[in-house]
């Protein structure tokens, strides 16, 4: 039921005691947003913009403006810190130095060599699974090539062992950390572009209309839906209050498809002015642009091992998750 604007909103609405008639709350774990995701968040947006959800415990926010503006709340924070921003933070805090061109120039090519030799030995496949068997593993052959390990060592959560250092490290380090949403990421972005073959050649040709379709990727199918905080004090949200101490879930996979914010907002449309993801924090943070990286090296790499490269005969790509989102698998004819 749609809150009016002006009333206060108490510390649990919409839980028990429910006159008879009145909807109680849509639910992120409910079977509403299972069977129809985006549908679900177009209903939050409509009439729950600011909802407690009782089965999350924490408040749902949907909307493009209030999610943007919580995203760089100060009296919105993240459980724990890290050595740079993790996704969804308006302001990068890493150390400047993991920026530097050298360190960039390092992890690109070896970014590069990766992505070719998976790329190629994919191509001489009849039918294959490009999200698990090339975008789950470009991030993590990456990051074990740059510091010095094998693929198991890395993926056994050692760092400190790795037989190289210095800014291309860390680098590495922020690959290996972010691999699963890098995968993800790239996964979407693989089923954007394969979806529209027109798309899929103008980014193979062209740094700019690939970076452009990155971008639009991001925002229209972000690996990262939900953006947990918790409220320092009372933080005004939505029109709303929440209270000191709550748990708020930012929706950043609604906030990306607001009609508000965005004109078609389920269109992939690469050529968007401004998309204005908010998956993958800052563009000047190293971790971001680690990610981007990552897509220009995929898309370079399969669309010169495959310049046939389809979709299998009868496959349609599916998003599945909760909190983090992309297709399971990407069955693909190489040739």
């Amino acid at each position: 039921m749609p809150r009016d604007p002006g009333a206060p909103i108490p510390t649990k609405p919409y839980v028990g005691g429910l006159a008879p008639g009145v909807p109680a709350a849509p639910s992120l774990l409910g079977p509403g947003a299972a069977r129809d995701r985006y549908g679900f968040y177009r209903l939050l947006r409509e009439s729950y913009p600011l909802v407690w959800d009782e089965r999350v415990q924490a408040w749902l926010v949907s909307r493009y403006g209030d999610v943007a503006a919580a995203l760089g709340d100060p009296e919105l924070v993240r459980a724990r810190r890290g050595p740079c921003c993790w996704p969804g933070e308006v302001r990068c805090e890493g150390p400047r130095h993991q920026g530097d061109d050298e360190a960039f120039g390092v992890l690109r090519e070896v970014s590069e060599r990766t992505a070719y030799v998976l790329a190629r030995r994919l191509a001489q496949r009849e039918v294959c699974d490009l999200a698990e068997e090339f975008c789950r593993w470009l991030p993590l052959g990456t990051a074990a090539t740059a510091l010095g390990l094998s693929c198991a060592e890395l993926t056994r959560g050692s760092r400190a062992g790795g037989r190289r250092a210095g800014p291309a490290a860390s680098l590495a380090v922020l690959c290996a950390d972010r691999s699963a949403l890098i995968g993800k990421a790239l996964a979407s972005l693989l089923a954007n572009l394969l979806d529209r073959p027109d798309e899929w050649a103008a980014a193979g040709a062209a740094p700019g209309a690939l970076r452009a379709a990155w971008g639009e990727s991001l925002r229209r199918n972000p690996p990262l839906h939900v953006v947990l905080r918790r409220a320092r004090g009372d933080a005004r949200l939505a029109d709303g209050t929440v209270p000191a101490g709550a748990a708020v879930a930012l929706l950043v996979g609604a906030a990306s498809r607001d009609p508000d914010r965005f004109a078609a907002p389920d269109r992939f449309d690469p050529r968007r002015a401004a998309p204005a993801q908010l998956a993958f924090g800052p563009p000047d943070c190293p971790a971001a642009r680690v990610a981007e990286l990552q897509a220009e090296c995929a898309v370079r790499a399969l669309a010169e091992a495959m310049p046939e490269l389809r979709w299998a005969d009868g496959f349609r790509p599916t998003e599945t998750g909760l909190l983090t989102r992309a297709p399971r698998t990407l069955l693909v004819r190489p040739a």
